[in-house]
């Protein structure tokens, strides 16, 4: 039977003579990541920003959503996030938080039920003040960091030191390139932000785990071969399952991004973001580290019994 495989198996790719291009590059990227969180900062979503929520129902037909796109314009309350769920009949309108405190977000439910008149019926309305939006960052800030140092900690405790140190600096540069992603692009950061990054972290983890297993391996096994032919080697063994993995991922996501709808159009972009990423610094940035850092000795027992 003959197997599908997007890479040859006696394919032999000399990575690690592209890191005096990757390294100047990913360092070039994460400086404009920073600058650009630092100067542009994020465009938070209502969920961190506050504002107002309101399901709506079409009481004959679909629901319009262009015409309740449009009421932003139309009634000056800045851009109108509106998304259809359920039937085709309901539909979530959601208004950024307008300055003048509670009475102003009352001003605005106000306005839109003039402006649809009697063709919606307002089935739940919920504003998301300043409190409650500020607990919101804190509790996902919290989330991200206590994550991120229980999967350091778990790095630190599965290698040897050199591994460990490798894949805490790709799963960091993977972060900091995401958060630069969200404030160079503008998309909305919100829960399902935090969610997406975390899922980053994950899979990117994945990647490089498989990549250091099998360095760790190929170190036990050829203790005299230089180590960037050890690496390159290691890289390429795995490479049909890196690209298989990537590939079947980012089309689902790509489904997701065109015709999922606004609502989850962050969440989609930033993880297919967060996939190329991930991959290129298992490759380009995580294994070329244990060149300068050096192969951990070859006699030394596995961490854990792993």
């Amino acid at each position: 039977m003959l197997r599908f495989r997007l890479a040859p198996d006696n394919v032999k790719l000399g990575f690690m003579q592209l890191r005096s291009v990757t390294y100047p590059l990913s360092a070039l990227l994460s400086i404009l990541s920073v600058v650009a969180f630092l100067t542009l900062g994020l465009n938070y979503g209502i969920d961190f920003a506050g504002g107002t929520l309101m399901e709506l129902r079409a009481k004959t037909g679909q629901a319009d959503l262009v015409s309740l796109r449009a009421l932003g314009d139309k009634l000056q309350l800045g851009e109108v996030e509106v998304q259809a769920f359920g039937e085709n009949q309901d539909v979530t309108v959601r208004v950024r938080l307008q300055p003048g405190g509670d009475a102003a977000q009352q001003e605005i439910v106000q306005k839109i039920r003039v402006a649809v008149g009697d063709n919606y019926e307002f089935r739940r309305v919920e504003v998301v003040g300043p409190r409650v939006s500020g607990e919101l960052v804190q509790s996902g800030t919290l989330g991200v960091v206590l994550s991120i140092l229980a999967v350091l900690t778990y790095l630190w405790f599965r290698y040897e030191w050199q591994l460990a140190v490798a894949a805490v600096i790709a799963t960091m540069h993977d972060l900091l390139l995401t958060m630069g992603f969200f404030a160079i692009t503008r998309l909305e950061f919100n829960i399902t932000s935090i969610a997406a990054i975390l899922t980053i972290v994950g899979l990117s983890l994945n990647e490089t785990v498989v990549i250091l297993d099998r360095i760790r391996e190929m170190l036990r096994k050829y203790k005299r071969m230089p180590m960037p032919e050890i690496i390159d080697t290691s890289i390429n063994a795995v490479l049909s399952r890196t690209i298989m993995t990537s590939t079947t991922t980012l089309m689902a996501l790509a489904a997701l991004a065109f015709f999922g709808g606004h609502v989850i159009q962050s969440f989609s972009l930033a993880m297919m973001f967060g996939m190329v990423i991930g991959a290129y610094s298992s490759i380009f940035i995580c294994s070329p580290i244990l060149i300068y850092l050096g192969a951990p000795s070859q006699a030394e027992p596995e961490k854990n019994g792993n």
